[in-house]
């Protein structure tokens, strides 16, 4: 005789398969051990070594996971404002609420997470990055395509950082980013 999974379970067990189909899923080798990857990640100062120029990180549950990458937007709209951290296994996993981006907003009331694995491989890190919980009407396929090709890049930077031996300048994005601001004030006035 055949049983049947409960309505609950197997409820439970379709909404993993269909999470698991719709994330991003990304993983690469960074050329620094896991403690000082995991630092990378899991503080202000070594966000803007490689993501953005500012950043607010408190590694706890419930802590700031706040990433600028418009430090001089408006509030609500630096980047990932008000992003939450959800879980943390030091050195192992990290995970964290996150949003589209402004140009996005009714994306961007929503909320995705990110789950980051860090693994020794050798003397490197193994670095995993899932990102669920897409939609799929509205604007959440522009949001999903945004991040297909933002997450490559910030990964890149990652690598790039740690290869290098040299935090990201953000010098030249700043200016550029002031001078955007100076335009659109411009326009308004």
């Amino acid at each position: 005789m055949r049983r049947l999974l409960p309505p609950v379970l197997l409820s439970l067990v379709t909404f993993a398969v269909n999470a698991a189909e719709s994330g991003i899923e990304l993983a690469v080798t960074i050329k620094a051990p896991v403690a000082k990857v995991w630092q990378a990640w899991t503080t202000s100062e070594g966000i803007s070594s490689f993501f953005a120029p500012e950043a607010h990180v408190e590694a706890k549950p419930d802590g700031p996971f706040e990433v600028y990458m418009d430090p001089y937007g408006e509030p609500g709209l630096k980047g990932a404002d008000t992003m939450k951290v959800l879980a943390v296994e030091p050195e192992k996993l990290l995970s964290f609420t996150w949003n589209a981006p402004p140009h996005l907003p009714a994306a961007r009331a929503q909320r995705t997470v990110v789950i980051l694995r860090f693994a020794p491989e050798g003397q490197d890190t193994r670095l995993s990055l899932s990102h669920v919980g897409w939609g799929s009407d509205g604007e959440w396929p522009k949001a999903r395509a945004y991040f297909e090709k933002a997450w490559p890049n910030v990964l890149k930077n990652l690598q790039t950082r740690f290869e290098t031996g040299k935090p990201q300048d953000w010098t030249q994005w700043r200016e550029q980013l002031k001078q955007w601001h100076a335009s659109e004030a411009a326009k308004k006035s």
